[in-house]
């Protein structure tokens, strides 16, 4: 088994390193990193304007009538409604640090290539009325919320790549010197930004040409929606947590290396249930972000929060029951690094079955809870993935999802049991045997 073990981190490590370092799955993953904070307070506005208890959104109205929601959506507005602008401007400016580039003036100018490739155009549908009208020179809101998501990291990472393009090549205005920095820095990006700026506009010109007419269109149509289809069903879900838990064995942080891949997905289904709950209509996803991170990652990857509790009160050993109070604190927030590399289930082929197992058959109670109607599907709400169970659970799907992680954490723990007791009578046993091994030379 060590030597299995051992070829197989030996051909897995090369490729989960090129896939974690990836320039450009680095650059996403940091892009929503920078937008998640922001995202996270929209989505909490939100919720704070459609809790899901019975009666509160009369109870605010008498308490300060028609309209207070407003206080609430506006930041929604702002931030969860216009992520695709944040998105594109932390991908732009991570890319660019990764090529060494000016990140403030690099991500301005991806912002306004995406903005070249957006119709200002919206249909509106005035009250009362079933007659739908297009009106220009607007902004369209679907373009710069989840739906234009996949435009908005194509342009990013293209655009990025147009500028350092024309600077490798020395084509920009350099100042003499006692020019002040700031001065310097804008005619420096001048020439890269035209250059940019006219790519994109013939790009945008070449598709008023095509059925699709922009390019959004086809984006949204030819990849967006396929993968997000793809993303939002059960066998997808259980190969990502599969390979998560997998490339944690081997001491690959799984989430960062398949993240990468799912997580745009994932949140772009978590703002169309957003949008959905919003609007007050059926919640079209079950797999979300939040799925994966309040129902899935009870603990952190493999669900290690039960674990931690099995360590506690079912093992005899000093090392297991140490190592289960120093992890139940940080897996309460969904940190498990403590039990992940104390125990240790990195590179332990005992651990490695139920950390593997866990998340798999979490997510298959989730589902069919979630599809069958049993449990409300998750809202859309962004709250942090350290948010502890129960309370997580509530915030997403009300009580019922609460209920759903109380049942969980029972199931995790009969999953993890029998494996923890092979473990833990090893390590009694060592102890056993080290006590005995001493008691010679402590009587001395």
């Amino acid at each position: 088994m060590s030597k299995m073990m051992d070829n197989m981190e030996e051909k897995l490590m090369p490729v989960a390193d090129k896939i974690a370092n990836n320039k450009y799955l680095l650059a996403i993953r940091d892009g929503f990193m920078l937008a998640m904070p922001l995202l996270i307070i929209g989505a909490m506005s939100l919720l704070l304007a459609c809790f899901p208890i019975s009666g509160y959104a009369d109870f605010m109205t008498n308490l300060f009538g028609k309209g207070w929601d407003s206080f609430f959506l506006r930041p929604f507005e702002t931030t969860m409604a216009i992520m695709t602008i944040f998105v594109i401007i932390g991908i732009s400016n991570s890319l660019a640090a990764q090529y060494e580039l000016e990140g403030m003036s690099t991500s301005v100018i991806a912002l306004v290539a995406f903005f070249i490739l957006t119709p200002f155009v919206t249909n509106f549908t005035p009250e009362g009325s079933k007659q739908v009208f297009q009106v220009g020179n607007v902004i369209p809101m679907e373009w710069i919320g989840s739906k234009g998501l996949f435009v908005g990291m194509i342009t990013a990472i293209l655009a990025t790549e147009i500028v350092r393009f024309v600077v490798k090549k020395g084509w920009v205005i350099k100042m003499p010197e006692g020019v002040p920095p700031t001065v310097a820095k804008a005619f420096s990006a001048l020439i890269p930004g035209a250059i940019t700026v006219v790519i994109f506009d013939i790009v945008r010109l070449i598709f008023t040409f095509t059925p699709y007419a922009t390019v959004h269109q086809f984006i949204y149509k030819i990849l967006q929606a396929p993968l997000t289809s793809l993303g939002d069903t059960l066998g997808a879900h259980l190969v990502a947590n599969f390979f998560i838990g997998f490339f944690w064995v081997f001491g690959i942080h799984g989430v960062n290396v398949v993240g990468s891949v799912m997580q745009p997905i994932w949140l772009s289904l978590s703002a169309e249930n957003l949008a959905a709950y919003q609007a007050g209509t059926s919640l079209p996803h079950i797999i979300t972000q939040q799925f994966q991170d309040i129902y899935i990652a009870i603990g952190g990857s493999g669900s290690t929060l039960a674990l931690c509790l099995t360590l506690l009160f079912v093992c005899k050993s000093k090392q297991c029951k140490t190592i289960g109070k120093l992890s139940i604190l940080p897996g309460l927030f969904n940190i498990n690094e403590p039990i992940t590399f104390g125990l240790p289930i990195v590179l332990n082929p005992i651990m490695m079955i139920p950390f593997i197992l866990t998340p798999m058959i979490l997510c298959i109670v989730c589902y069919v809870s979630m599809a069958t109607g049993l449990v409300p599907k998750p809202n859309g709400v962004l709250i942090p993935w350290t948010t502890p169970p129960i309370i997580g659970g509530f915030l997403v799907s009300g009580i019922r999802g609460a209920l759903l992680q109380i049942v969980e954490l029972v199931i995790s723990f009969f999953i993890y049991l029998p494996f923890v007791r092979v473990v833990d009578r090893q390590y009694y046993n060592q102890e056993k045997s080290y006590e005995v091994n001493e008691e010679p030379s402590l009587s001395k």
